[in-house]
């Protein structure tokens, strides 16, 4: 299949993508390959970030799901950490006129309790004055590990449970989803990564079940709105049978 020639919605795609996730991987090797220091690289991916955001919309895309800092990401140097919860802040504040402007709604999963006190109050800012907004929904992973958020969310169902709220024999797949930080948000149609890996890395591995997976060498502040448009172009030709048979 042809390449699209602009950011536009893939032609002739059979199947439609609404929920793309991102594993932006690679800002660190991208500064570190020029001889710069790993944060130059998380800046120029924020950059990115904004562009595929503005893209997002054109490609036909409503859902947009990106993995910023991982709860193993705490392991980084001290420095680099800063650096990044600083890089967020400054996305949030920088950002958030334009999204409004752009009627795109931005929320956040993960557990926010070992984030600053200061970054939290802006995440919750954005997050009421975009609310309203639907044209896209951009969501941030940021301190997310799915192996947390199911914890978390376990420990939920039990204290329902323990409170007599709910009885065991009720539990159903559909009730750990409500309890998941993307609980109003649809599972992701597919699951991108970028910088050559071809780890998932505790990224949405509830809501990723079914999701197909495109593995790109391009490292993350690289991957252009364009790329973006031809992986969406070649998930038009994939079948998705969720575990059954074609034309059965």
């Amino acid at each position: 299949m042809a390449a699209p020639s602009s950011t536009s919605a893939p032609a002739g795609s059979g199947r439609k993508v609404e929920h793309v996730a991102i594993i932006m991987d690679g800002n660190g090797r991208w500064a570190t390959e020029r001889g710069w220091p790993r944060l130059v690289g998380h800046r120029k991916g924020a950059e990115r970030v904004k562009e595929i955001v503005r893209a997002a919309p054109d490609l036909g895309l409503r859902w947009l799901t990106v993995y910023a800092f991982s709860t193993e990401n705490w392991k980084r140097s001290t420095e680099e950490v800063l650096g990044l919860m600083a890089i967020f802040a400054r996305y949030i504040e920088r950002e958030a006129d334009r999204l409004a402007a752009e009627s795109v709604r931005m929320r956040f999963i993960g557990d926010r309790s070992r984030l600053d006190p200061k970054l939290q109050k802006l995440m919750a800012g954005i997050e009421a004055r975009t609310a309203a907004y639907d044209r896209l929904n951009f969501t941030i992973a940021i301190n997310y590990g799915g192996r947390d958020e199911i914890t978390r969310a376990t420990r939920d169902i039990a204290r329902a449970v323990a409170a007599g709220l709910l009885r065991p024999e009720q539990i159903t797949d559909q009730t750990l989803t409500q309890h998941l930080d993307t609980a109003d948000l649809p599972d992701p149609d597919l699951v991108i990564r970028t910088s050559g890996e071809t780890r998932t890395s505790n990224f949405l591995p509830w809501q990723a079940a079914y999701a197909e997976y495109e593995f790109t060498d391009t490292l993350w502040p690289d991957f252009t709105p364009a790329e973006l448009g031809r992986i969406l172009s070649r998930f038009g030709t994939r079948e998705r049978r969720f575990g059954g048979v074609v034309g059965a």
